[in-house]
This record gives structure tokens, C-alpha cells and sequence, in this order.
């Protein structure tokens, strides 16, 4: 078992690692584009991102989620776990081809999309390479440094270019194709690199019916959970303007890059909580769960916090003067981050694993269905902040629903963590940062200064008050920082 939590450890930092690029990467990129593309150039390639993502929600059917609990279970086995690859495989390549002949129809007949036809020709590339990396299975094996290693190779490949390529306003198209580049091309890397861990050649006695309904069900939650991630988006395209979703979309980029974070910790724990659950290993999979929970409210909050405080100054800093309409939509924004922190540790890490997957799916259908009325009411009038609103009333729906039915496993664990010693800290922490506004810096400064003060009374307050977690993560780094030294010294 040691083997296994050192690995899970190793899988954690890599995961880290690979949020850090995905942090990196838009923080370097969207200032640059954001400043030649305006609003509306980037408006225009988020609302082409929304739509296609309908398309390859639908080529997915459910199997990115399903495909992990399902080859997590099977990993030991290589001729059982080759015959479900392949069966899935083969369900996705009947749903790829339906999603393409879709999205051609939409194309051809749709008058909104017609003026940026090839935008959306090249932002469809996204369904095709999801097809093939098959990340699921990738992530079921638990590869995560060749998943880390691949992903940031090709979003260093989309830095040059964007640099290179980008250079005027018309360049839109370009900046969604480097942008699709960036987030699924290196899948090509996982389909040629598939016969290390499966066999290639076909087993033959196939049962896809065996797979149907858990796909299904997966399929409907993620419809769920897309409606109300990319419904505001796609609403505001066509009920206000290209410009209304630019600043939407520059408020929802930070959010995205936050949220990354807090749920790094909750990517690699499903299959290892599959296999907990599978090998009846209760104990386990509720140590781990309560270190999860209480990592994400320990990270989750104070940037939070910070970046409501700090809306305006980071929306100018990374998307420039011409962006002040998001600074509002992105402070009513901010709490979705302990919304979606809870909710994915509820639903895909707990829930799922124990196969109540309807459970999640209910709750998805809530947030959507109060994501669709509160969007149709105020985006009218209130636009992208209208916008803001559904979507945090939606997150919350989420992780409300899914908390009152996990109550027996989640109250106790909350009840455990020191909320004291977090408010505290929170509290003392913005105390030692408002000053910064008062001199008057430009945004980087004020950032740089602000969050250091920030972020290092947090960490202060925790470590005086002697918080557990925050106390056993600090023994972990410099246990593992002396064993370094140790081993350097030896050599």
C-alpha cells in the first residue's frame, strides 16, 4: 500500500504541474491576444468554443468520466481491459461521426454562423482529436506525468505560434486554432501511443450493450453540466453582442484558470477511489476523501477573497483598459470556486465511484434548469452580468443538492476543519492587503505587492494557529525537501 500512496502522491504533483501550465499559459497569452483581438475578436472565438463544445459533448456520450471508473476497475486484466478500450472505441466512433454530420447541418443552415464559417470549421477540430486521445484511458492507468509531459510540449508549441501568427484584429481565426492546438492536439500523441498499454489488434466477442446505459447516464450528466457552463456564453452570443461575451469570457478565463486549482487534487482521485471502492478499502477512500474536501476549502477561499478584492486590477492587468466590463461579472463570479471545488469532489469523486450517478445527474439537471430561467431573465438587461449571476446560483443548486445527500460522510468532515483559523487568516489576510489600493500602482504592482501580503499573512495566521492540514502538508514538502538534500549530500 505504501507503493500505492507514493503514487499517489507522485500523480498529485504531476497533476499540479499540469494545472500550473494550464495557469501559465492563458496568464502569458490572453494579455498579448486579448490587446489585439479587443472584446470582440475574442468574443467571437469563445462563443465558436461553446458551440462546438455541444458537438463534442455529444461525440463524447459520457465515456471521458465512465471510461476512467470502468478501466480503473479492469487495469490488472490487459485482455479485458483491451476489449473495453476497443468497445468504447467503437461507441465513439459511431457518436463522432453522427456529432460531425451534425454540426455540418448547423453550419450550412444557421445565419449566425455563417460570416465566420471557417472559425468554426477550425474550432471542430476539438471533436476529432478528443476522439482519438482517448485521455480517459490515459488517466485510468494513472499516466499522469505522460499526460504532463505531453500536455505542456504542445502548449509551449501554441506560445510561439500565438506570438508568432497573431498580429492584427482579423487574426481570430488563427487564435482559435492555436487555442484548439493548445488544449487537445497532443491527443494525436496518445493514439499512436496505445499499444503500450493495450492490445492493438481486435479481441473480438465485443458487448457494447454492457456499456449503453452507465454512457448514457454519464452522457445526460455532462449535457447537464455543459448547459449551464457554456449556456451563458452561447445566450449572451445571441442575446446581446460578440463584445458582451468578450468581457464575459475574459471574467470566466480567470475563473477557469482558479477553479483549475482547486480541483487539481480531485482529477487524479477517481480511479484511484475506484479502485478503493472496488477492493473494499472504506477506510481508505475516506482518509483520502476528507484530505480532499479540506485541501479545497484551505485553497479555495483565499482566492476567492483576494480576487473579488482584486477584480478590476486583475481584469486590466490581463486583458487590458478596453475590458472594464467584466470586472463585475467576474466578482459575482468568484464564490463558484468553492461551489465547483465541493461539487466535483461530491459528484465525480465520491458519487460516481459508488455508482449513483443519477444522484449527480439530478443535481446537474437543477443547476441547468436555474441556469436557463436566471440567464433568460437578466441577460436581457443585465448582460454579462446577468450571465454571472446563473451561473453562481447554478453552482451553488449543484453542490447543495449533492451535500444534503451526502450529509453522513461530508458534515463530519466538516465539522473536523477549523473554520476559526481559516476566517481568521482570511480576514487578517485582506486586512494586511486593502492597502495597497489606497497608492494607486499600476495593475502588476498592485497584483505583485497585494498578493504577496496576501497570501503570506494566510499562510502565517495557519501556520501560528497550527491548522492541521496546513501543518501536515508543511511536514510533507520539507520531509521530502530533506530527503533531497540527503540523497545530494551522499552522492
Amino acid at each position: 500500500m505504501a507503493k500505492k500512496n507514493i503514487s499517489l502522491k507522485k500523480n498529485f504533483i504531476m497533476n499540479m504541474i499540469l494545472t500550473m501550465s494550464s495557469f501559465i499559459f492563458p496568464l502569458i497569452t490572453f494579455p498579448y491576444v486579448s490587446r489585439i483581438l479587443l472584446a470582440e475578436g475574442t468574443g467571437k472565438v469563445s462563443f465558436a468554443t461553446s458551440l462546438i463544445s455541444y458537438f463534442t459533448l455529444f461525440s463524447q456520450l459520457g465515456v471521458p468520466t465512465y471510461g476512467i471508473r470502468v478501466c480503473a476497475s479492469v487495469r490488472d486484466n490487459k485482455e479485458e481491459l483491451s476489449r473495453t478500450v476497443q468497445e468504447l472505441f467503437i461507441i465513439r466512433f459511431i457518436t463522432t461521426f453522427v456529432s460531425y454530420i451534425a454540426f455540418a447541418i448547423v453550419l450550412l443552415t444557421v445565419p449566425r454562423l455563417q460570416a465566420d464559417r471557417t472559425l468554426y470549421i477550425v474550432v471542430s477540430f476539438n471533436i476529432f482529436f478528443t476522439f482519438i486521445g482517448m485521455e480517459w484511458l490515459y488517466k485510468a492507468l494513472e499516466q499522469y506525468t505522460y499526460i504532463t509531459v505531453r500536455s505542456i510540449a504542445f502548449k509551449f508549441v501554441a506560445l510561439m505560434a500565438m506570438f508568432m501568427l497573431i498580429h492584427e484584429k482579423n487574426d481570430y481565426v488563427i487564435y482559435g486554432g492555436i487555442t484548439i492546438l493548445a488544449a487537445s492536439a497532443s491527443n494525436i500523441f496518445n493514439f499512436l501511443n496505445l499499444h503500450k498499454y493495450i492490445n492493438i489488434k481486435p479481441i473480438g466477442n465485443y458487448d457494447l450493450k454492457r456499456h449503453l446505459k452507465p454512457v448514457l447516464i454519464f452522457f445526460a450528466m455532462s449535457c447537464a453540466t455543459t448547459i449551464y457552463t457554456h449556456l451563458d456564453t452561447l445566450m449572451l452570443g445571441f442575446m446581446a453582442t460578440d463584445t458582451d461575451v468578450g468581457y464575459y469570457s475574459a471574467a470566466v478565463k480567470i475563473k477557469n484558470i482558479l477553479v483549475s486549482v482547486v480541483t487539481s487534487v480531485g482529477a487524479v482521485l477517481l480511479p484511484r477511489v475506484s479502485y478503493y471502492i472496488k477492493n473494499g478499502q472504506m477506510d481508505s477512500f475516506k482518509k483520502v476523501t476528507s484530505k480532499a474536501l479540506h485541501f479545497i476549502i484551505l485553497i479555495a477561499a483565499p482566492m476567492m477573497v483576494y480576487f473579488m478584492f482584486y477584480a478590476g486590477e486583475s481584469i486590466r492587468f490581463l486583458s487590458g483598459s478596453g475590458y472594464e466590463g467584466a470586472i463585475i461579472p467576474m466578482i459575482i463570479i468568484m464564490p463558484t470556486l468553492l461551489f465547483i471545488g465541493a461539487s466535483n469532489l461530491m459528484g465525480i469523486q465520491i458519487l460516481v465511484p459508488f455508482g449513483k450517478e443519477k444522484i449527480v445527474l439530478y443535481s446537474e439537471i437543477l443547476g441547468a434548469f436555474l441556469d436557463l430561467i436566471i440567464n433568460a431573465m437578466l441577460i436581457p438587461k443585465f448582460t454579462s452580468s446577468g450571465a454571472a449571476v446563473g451561473t453562481v446560483i447554478a453552482e451553488f443548486s449543484v453542490a447543495l443538492f449533492q451535500l444534503v445527500v451526502l450529509k453522513d460522510l461530508i458534515i463530519p468532515i466538516l465539522k473536523e476543519i477549523d473554520h476559526f483559523s481559516i476566517v481568521g487568516a482570511l480576514t487578517l489576510a485582506s486586512i494586511a492587503s486593502l492597502w495597497v489600493k489606497a497608492i494607486h500602482l499600476n495593475s502588476f504592482f498592485t497584483l505583485a505587492i497585494s498578493a504577496t501580503c496576501f497570501f503570506v499573512s494566510y499562510v502565517v495566521v495557519l501556520r501560528l494557529r497550527k491548522e492541521s492540514l496546513f501543518i501536515e502538508l508543511e511536514e510533507q514538502i520539507f520531509g521530502w525537501m530533506s530527503l533531497r538534500v540527503k540523497k545530494w549530500k551522499i552522492k
